[in-house]
């Protein structure tokens, strides 16, 4: 065996011990990442205070866009301005909520309005959810500038899709009847609506 044949053989197997540790390295990190979806998938199962919390904190709980924006804006600054993106002149909905009369509603407020009622957003804010809630019906959530969850339900959206930026009095959705439900919610207590509307 030559110099040259000497030395190549020696980079493969520094090449293969190389690849070794790394393929033992993958394996031990899946391993592990495994193993801790299992135990968490047990504690789940077995503990009913650990399930209760994981629901309350990923179902119950909605993300607060305005405290992730403040903190966001103290460290790298302002966050690129909507109106830059958005020119004036497209506002073509602009309205101001409308009703004949109001009545207590669970955690809200039932409003009556005319049959097909198109629904403004009271304030500008992101879609933080949108889907059937039990005794609302079919629900869409605006996380308000202000931080107020603002439910409207009973409303078939337009154009509105998950973490839309919707302005103030922009068009969410159309009644399916003549009622509308809301329900202002901040922090995980329901306000008086009285306040909102």
């Amino acid at each position: 065996m030559n110099r040259y044949e000497y030395e190549n053989s020696q980079k493969n197997r520094k090449v293969k011990r190389t690849l070794k540790k790394s393929v033992r390295g993958l394996i031990s990190r899946i391993m592990i990442t495994v193993i801790l979806f299992l135990l968490t998938l047990i504690l789940v199962k077995e503990n009913k205070e650990f399930k209760k919390l994981l629901i309350d904190k990923v179902y119950n709980e909605s993300l607060q866009f305005t405290e992730a924006k403040k903190i966001y804006e103290k460290y790298f600054g302002s966050i690129l301005s909507v109106d830059k993106i958005v020119p004036e002149e497209e506002a073509v909905f602009s309205e101001k909520l409308d009703y004949k009369k109001s009545n207590l509603y669970k955690d809200g407020v039932e409003l009556e309005v005319s049959k097909e009622y198109l629904t403004p957003a009271l304030e500008s804010g992101i879609v933080v959810f949108m889907g059937e809630k039990e005794d609302y019906g079919t629900t869409i959530i605006i996380q308000q500038i202000d931080g107020v969850d603002v439910w409207y339900c009973n409303i078939e959206a337009k154009d509105i899709k998950m973490y839309d930026y919707v302005k103030k009095g922009a068009l969410i959705g159309q009644v399916k009847s003549n009622k509308l439900y809301l329900v202002f919610q901040k922090e995980g207590k329901y306000l008086n609506y009285k306040e909102y509307i």
